[in-house]
C-alpha cells in the first residue's frame, strides 16, 4: 500500500522533482569556493573568461568551466648545478636555488607549459652570462652582488609568465682539482711573501733603532765633551783672571796645590804604607806651604 502511494506521488510530482534536481545541479555548477592558497582559471567555450580568487565565486553553469586550479604558494626549484667559465678562464660549478610564486595564473597556464623547467633553464643561462663577465676573485668576493644581479635578470625574464621570483641563491661555487691546487700554491706563495716582508721590515726596524741608539749615544757623548770643555774653559778663565790680578804667584799656588793633592791621594791608597818621594816633590811641598802661608 505504501509503495503504491509513493509511486503515485513520484509520478504526479515528477516534473517538480526534476526541476528541483536541476536547480541543485545549477547551484553546484554556478558556485565555486576557491581556497586561500589557490586561484582558478575559468574558460567559456575554450576561451579565457575569468580568474577566480579565494572565497565564494559565481560562474555561469554549463557555459563556464574551471580549467586550471593554480597554487599561488611560494615554490622552490630543485637545487641545480651548472658549469660556468669566468672572465679569466676558470671553470666553475655553481649550485643555485630559486624560489618563486605565481601571481598571474592566466599568463602562466597559457604562455608556458613547464614552469619549473623554463625557470631552471633561464637561471642557468643568466648565471653563465653573469659569471662570464667576472674574474674568479670577483665571484668569490662579490657573491651578494652577483646574487642580486641574477635575481633581477631572472625577474625581468619571467615577467611575461606571470611569475614573481622571491629569492635566488648561490649555494656553492666549486672549482676543479687543478684550479684548487693552483690556488693553494698561490696562497702558500703569498703567505711566504708576507712572511719575508714582515721579516725584512723587522730587520729594517731593528737597524733603525740601533742607529737611533748610536746617534743618541754620540749626541750624549758630544754633550758631555762640550760641558767638560766649557768647564775647562771656565777654569782656565778663572786662573787667567787670578794671574792678571795677583801675578805669577797665583799660578804657582795652583800648581803647588795640585801637587799636594796628588801626593795625598798617593799616600791614601790601599797597601801603600811607605812612600819614597823625590827631592823635587819635597821642594814642591815646601813651595806649597810657603804659598799657602803667604796666601793666608
Amino acid at each position: 500500500m505504501s509503495e503504491d502511494v509513493l509511486l503515485n506521488f513520484v509520478a504526479s510530482n515528477l516534473l517538480y522533482l526534476l526541476a528541483a534536481v536541476f536547480v541543485v545541479i545549477v547551484i553546484l555548477k554556478g558556485v565555486r569556493i576557491v581556497p586561500q592558497s589557490e586561484k582558478h582559471v575559468v574558460e567559456r567555450f575554450g576561451r579565457l573568461q575569468a580568474v577566480l580568487g579565494p572565497g565564494i565565486n559565481l560562474i555561469v553553469p554549463f557555459l563556464d568551466v574551471v580549467r586550471h586550479q593554480v597554487s599561488i604558494l611560494e615554490r622552490q626549484l630543485p637545487n641545480a648545478n651548472q658549469d660556468a667559465i669566468t672572465k679569466d678562464n676558470v671553470l666553475l660549478e655553481v649550485e643555485t636555488s630559486v624560489f618563486y610564486r605565481i601571481i598571474e595564473p592566466e599568463k602562466t597556464v597559457y604562455r608556458i607549459r613547464d614552469v619549473d623547467a623554463a625557470i631552471a633553464t633561464t637561471v642557468a643561462g643568466i648565471v653563465r652570462a653573469e659569471i662570464g663577465m667576472m674574474d674568479l676573485d670577483d665571484v668569490q668576493a662579490n657573491r651578494a652582488r652577483l646574487i642580486s644581479t641574477i635575481k633581477t635578470s631572472v625577474e625581468s625574464a619571467v615577467d611575461d609568465w606571470g611569475i614573481e621570483v622571491t629569492r635566488a641563491e648561490i649555494l656553492d661555487v666549486n672549482l676543479d682539482q687543478a684550479t684548487r691546487d693552483a690556488m693553494l700554491q698561490q696562497l702558500n706563495a703569498e703567505r711566504a711573501r708576507r712572511a719575508q716582508v714582515t721579516e725584512a721590515e723587522g730587520t729594517k726596524r731593528a737597524v733603525e733603532l740601533s742607529a737611533d741608539a748610536d746617534l743618541y749615544a754620540a749626541e750624549q757623548a758630544a754633550k758631555a765633551r762640550r760641558i767638560s770643555a766649557e768647564a775647562e774653559a771656565y777654569a782656565t778663565e778663572v786662573v787667567a783672571k787670578a794671574i792678571r790680578e795677583n801675578g805669577i804667584e797665583a799660578a804657582q799656588y795652583q800648581v803647588a796645590l795640585k801637587q799636594v793633592e796628588a801626593l795625598n791621594a798617593l799616600g791614601n791608597g790601599d797597601g801603600k804604607q811607605t812612600i819614597v818621594l823625590p827631592a823635587a816633590a819635597l821642594e814642591a811641598f815646601g813651595d806649597a806651604f810657603k804659598l799657602l802661608k803667604g796666601g793666608s
